[in-house]
């Protein structure tokens, strides 16, 4: 399967993280030595199941490297236009390609194992849309203090992940819907709204399980969706804040710092061997 790593977004005056990027692109942004979308790049080359890797927003000047074969593309203004523009690419590369993975470039302790069990497990059906999300308990347990923006419904609270997939029809399909719905991807409540009203209130009265508002955005959309339930906080951790961000540096700077290899104890046979 081919990889689409949107990275199209510059913060702008105002944005919590305009002061880091210094002007130019989120994903560029250091975390632990490295772009943030580098760690992205890197758990996708190690991924047994990617093919190619297209790039929304960036260029070869960047600096950037995979593993595995690198396109970019320019930044066509919306995400929308970005993940459109992403599909034709794919299949550009591919005419059979039927399903493409979505990842954002602000998900760095993304790893390929994780892109690898997303992958596999998708492949087991046959739908249109694959959805992940993270119970607030999982993430929690990993980041206790991420201040993650949490659906809550009548069985879990639960945040998205920014790993997944998608068939390729989707680049053509229910594109009015798809643009309100990621315009208000930070708002729950919105994004409810866009499905219907009564859906609005049944979520804001917490009337909804997690399979019971699956059905009901599916049907309203028009599609055949899945939800994935992560055990990992990895894929659904993104930097938006400046708090999630220095998050994310101490945590990879972590993964960087391998412990040092203990000299295994001399026996007395062995100090006796030396000393004759």
């Amino acid at each position: 399967m081919d990889a689409i790593v949107t990275a199209g977004g510059i913060p702008q005056p105002g944005d919590p993280l305009y002061t880091y990027s210094n002007g130019d692109s989120k994903a560029l942004i250091d975390v632990a030595g490295k772009p943030m979308v580098q760690w992205v790049l890197d758990a996708l080359g190690d991924s047994k199941k990617v093919d190619n890797v297209i790039v929304i927003g960036l260029s070869p000047k960047s600096g950037l490297t995979c593993k595995k074969p690198l396109y970019y593309i320019s930044n066509q203004g919306r995400m929308l236009a970005n993940i459109v523009a992403g599909v034709n690419k794919a299949l550009e590369l591919n005419k059979k390609n039927e399903y493409v993975l979505v990842v954002s470039a602000d998900i760095p302790a993304l790893k390929a194992d994780m892109v690898d069990w997303l992958l596999k497990t998708c492949m087991e059906t046959k739908d249109d849309l694959y959805y992940g999300i993270c119970p607030r308990e999982v993430m929690d347990a990993r980041y206790p203090t991420s201040n993650r923006t949490y659906t809550k419904l009548k069985d879990m609270e639960l945040c998205g992940a920014d790993i997944n997939v998608i068939h390729v029809s989707m680049a053509t399909d229910h594109l009015d819907t798809w643009e309100q719905l990621i315009g208000n991807r930070k708002s729950p409540l919105r994004q409810a709204a866009v499905i219907g009203l009564d859906t609005l209130f049944q979520l804001f009265t917490r009337q909804f399980t997690l399979q019971g508002l699956v059905e009901r955005a599916s049907q309203r959309i028009g599609i055949k969706g899945r939800v994935l339930v992560w055990d990992r906080a990895e894929p659904c951790m993104d930097v938006d804040k400046p708090h999630q961000l220095e998050i994310m540096r101490e945590d990879m700077t972590r993964r960087q710092q391998k412990p040092a290899k203990k000299s295994a104890p001399k026996t007395k046979a062995k100090a006796k061997a030396k000393k004759k």
